[in-house]
């Protein structure tokens, strides 16, 4: 097979359809957390049908880059801010610049291959994958993160394609990106309008001045460490996990717990699998840092609160930052020596606690009213993860001829850090693996072996 070659073309930059008003928009609290300036970088892979009936005609343009301008020409109309640039001001905050001349910046490529030589992406080689994340390498990383959106479009020899999108995670999340992506290809299949409105409203989730902020769960001495860390060399993994692995794991865990409490407090304990696998997940993570036994180690997970969890609650629509952490701090000797049970009813506790309206907006509050001054990041003792598995980016998305069969992270700046894990589900290649989890994760070469080995024994669970 010959080797992959990948012919990139000049950037050019999409405008919306119609005229859009030049203004500058002030985002959110949560919009404005620090950790949230970095682009979120995704890959969505576009299998050719053989079935092209219903677009056979002279009046569609067979090309799908030509298609996919044209629809998000059509969608900046709607979500113009997504056009402009990013500007901090002078109180550390940033603010959208929109101008309709300005555009997103749009990457056209074409491979020598077909999609089906390189697996439809599928495969746990992320640095292939990365060859199709949008990416403006003619500018350096602060220059691109000016940028809210850019994309880049692969086509291959057998008629699929890749679409690399990239957003700011100051102006949308997730579910925004998600959301967005869709207009995107309702209006390439002959939609008027989107089918869910764009709403900015990113007053609502204003913070006040607080004098009594929520404590930092990692301040104070005894943050664990990792032999490995620092390091500037991070080894980028895929690892799958079946439907069927995931279930003996929480069986063995409800088993688990019903022999470790006293039958008079018993507790009504419902375990799910997301809760199961982020224990499992990180105890394995910790071990495979080496984190030092008497240090303190962080989970926190990312809990959308879109949903009835405000009053009033976010409109349909809202595409900003809704998110919020649910945190849990244990020492790195609890973790390995509690039942895993223990830990999971510690994660139970603390995605309760975040789920109410008084810790959403005391965090809110105390996000606008300090500014996190502990960096656990460099040591390897905070794990932040968060579950891609109900954002919708796998749903049928399909692209007039071709249907959407992959969906994942690029393995670059957000995925880069190690301190970050992702649940995504399984592409919709095998249907065998139906309901399973890809676990995205980023750890020093030295440390992966041992991760490795972790996730392999959750197949002689019982």
């Amino acid at each position: 097979m010959a080797p992959l070659n990948i012919h990139i073309k000049d950037v050019a930059f999409v405008t919306p359809s119609k005229t859009t008003p030049s203004s500058i928009l002030s985002l959110s609290t949560l919009d404005n957390i620090p950790d949230h300036n970095s682009l979120c970088q995704t890959i969505h892979v576009y299998k050719s049908s053989q079935n092209h009936g219903a677009y056979t005609n002279d009046q569609i343009d067979p090309n799908p880059i030509n298609v996919i301008k044209e629809a998000l020409s059509k969608a900046l109309f709607y979500y113009y801010p997504l056009s402009g640039r990013l500007v901090k001001h002078v109180d550390g905050k940033f603010r959208v610049h929109c101008n309709p001349n300005i555009g997103v910046p749009f990457v056209e490529a074409i491979a020598n291959c077909n999609l089906s030589s390189l697996h439809y992406l599928d495969g746990s080689d992320t640095q292939v994958a990365k060859l199709f994340a949008f990416d403006l390498p003619s500018q350096d990383e602060e220059s691109v993160k000016q940028y809210p959106l850019g994309f880049k479009v692969t086509k291959f020899l057998c008629g699929g394609f890749v679409l690399g999108m990239a957003v700011s995670h100051v102006v949308i999340d997730g579910c925004g990106a998600s959301q967005f992506l869709r207009a995107i290809i309702e209006f390439a299949s002959g939609r008027n309008e989107p089918s869910v409105k764009p709403v900015w409203e990113r007053e609502r989730l204003i913070g006040s001045f607080t004098k009594t902020p929520l404590p930092s769960p990692m301040d104070g001495p005894s943050v664990a460490s990792s032999p490995y860390l620092p390091s500037k060399t991070l080894v980028h993994e895929c690892f799958k996990v079946d439907d069927e692995n995931i279930r003996r794991l929480k069986m063995s865990l409800i088993k688990e717990f019903d022999n470790n409490i006293i039958e008079t407090t018993k507790e009504n304990i419902i375990i799910t699998s997301f809760e199961s696998l982020a224990a499992y997940v990180w105890r394995s993570r910790v071990r495979a840092l080496k984190l030092s036994y008497d240090g303190r180690t962080m989970l926190s997970v990312i809990v959308g609160i879109r949903r009835h969890l405000l009053d009033p609650p976010l409109p349909e629509g809202y595409y900003g930052n809704a998110i919020v952490d649910a945190n849990v701090v244990l020492k790195v000797k609890e973790l390995n020596e509690k039942p895993l049970s223990q830990v999971v009813k510690h994660i139970k506790e603390s995605k309760k606690v975040a789920f109410t309206k008084e810790y959403i907006r005391n965090s809110i509050n105390t996000f606008e009213s300090t500014v996190e001054d502990f960096d656990v990041e460099g040591s390897g003792a905070f794990m932040s993860l968060t579950d891609w598995k109900h954002l919708g980016f796998l749903e049928k998305l399909d692209f007039r001829g071709n249907v959407l069969v992959n969906a994942l992270p690029a393995p670059c700046n957000m995925f880069g850090s190690v301190g970050l894990c992702i649940f995504a589900p399984l592409s919709n290649i095998d249907s065998s693996m139906k309901g399973g989890v890809r676990v995205f994760v980023s750890l020093p070469n030295h440390a992966m072996p041992k991760f490795r080995e972790e996730m392999e024994a959750l197949r002689f669970i019982n």
